[in-house]
C-alpha cells in the first residue's frame, strides 16, 4: 500500500493506459481522482471519484480538488497517422491542443495544490516517434516532442519546489485509442514483428511505469524521458 495517504489526479482515467494506472493506484491505496469527458463502466467500478472535464476547454473544475496533490498524471492523448501533405493545419492545431496545451492548462491550474504536498509527481506521455522518426507521424510527433520540451523545462523549474516532472515514451499499445492499427490479426503481427521484443505494448506494463515514477521509489529521477517501447527507440534485432 505505497500509496496509502496519497492524493493523485488521473487526467484521461477512463480508459487504456489511464484506466489502467487508476487500477493499479487503488489497489495500493491512493485516494484518486479521476477526469475524462465522461465516465466509463469500468472507472465507475473503482474508488476514483469522478471529475467530468474537457481538456479543449475550461479546467475551473480542478478547482474543487484537494489543496494538498501527491501527483499528477496527464494521459490524454492522440493517433492522426497521415502522410505529411494530407495533414492540414488544423490536424496539427488539434494534436497541439489535445496532448501539449491541455497538459499547460492542466498543470498550471493544479501547481499550487502540488507545491504544498512537498514531494509531488507529474508524470506526462510522449511517443517513441519523437526519437524514432516514424512515417506518417509528422503531427502527433511535433505535439509529443513539445511535451518531451515541457517536461524538461518544468523538471528544471519546479525542482527548488519539490515537484519531480518525467515522461513516459511508449511505442504502439493496446488501447482502444491504438484499436484501428491492431484491428486485425495481420496488422497486430506486422506491429508486433517491428518491436525487438516481438510483441505491442500492454496498458498494464505503461501504467507499471507511471506508478513506480509516482511513487518514492523514484524520489531521486526527475527530468527524464523513459522509453517503455520494446526495444523499439534504441536496439535493432538481426
Amino acid at each position: 500500500m505505497q500509496f496509502e495517504g496519497k492524493t493523485i489526479v488521473v487526467i484521461g482515467g477512463s480508459s487504456g493506459i489511464g484506466l489502467e494506472i487508476v487500477k493499479q493506484l487503488e489497489s495500493e491505496g491512493a485516494t484518486i481522482y479521476a477526469t475524462s469527458r465522461k465516465q466509463s463502466d469500468e472507472l465507475k467500478d473503482t474508488s476514483a471519484t469522478f471529475i467530468e472535464l474537457d481538456i479543449n476547454g475550461e479546467v475551473s473544475a480542478l478547482d474543487d480538488l484537494p489543496d494538498s496533490i501527491d501527483g499528477l498524471v496527464y494521459c490524454p492523448g492522440t493517433i492522426n497517422l497521415k502522410p505529411f501533405n494530407r495533414l492540414k493545419t488544423e490536424d496539427f492545431e488539434n494534436d497541439f491542443r489535445v496532448n501539449l496545451l491541455g497538459a499547460v492548462k492542466v498543470i498550471q491550474s493544479v501547481h499550487g495544490k502540488l507545491k504544498k504536498s512537498g514531494h509531488a509527481s507529474v508524470v506526462m506521455f510522449s511517443t517513441v516517434a519523437v526519437q524514432q522518426g516514424l512515417s506518417f507521424h509528422a503531427s502527433v510527433a511535433s505535439a509529443k516532442g513539445a511535451v518531451e520540451g515541457l517536461g524538461r523545462s518544468l523538471a528544471a523549474e519546479l525542482a527548488p519546489q519539490k515537484i519531480r516532472v518525467n515522461v513516459v515514451a511508449p511505442s504502439l499499445t493496446d488501447t482502444p485509442l491504438a484499436s484501428n492499427l491492431l484491428s486485425t490479426e495481420e496488422k497486430r503481427k506486422a506491429s508486433e514483428k517491428r518491436h525487438p521484443l516481438g510483441s505491442v505494448g500492454t496498458p498494464q506494463e505503461l501504467a507499471a511505469m507511471a506508478i513506480f515514477l509516482l511513487s518514492e521509489k523514484s524520489g531521486w529521477i526527475t527530468g527524464q524521458v523513459i522509453h517503455v517501447d520494446g526495444g523499439m527507440s534504441s536496439i535493432k534485432s538481426l
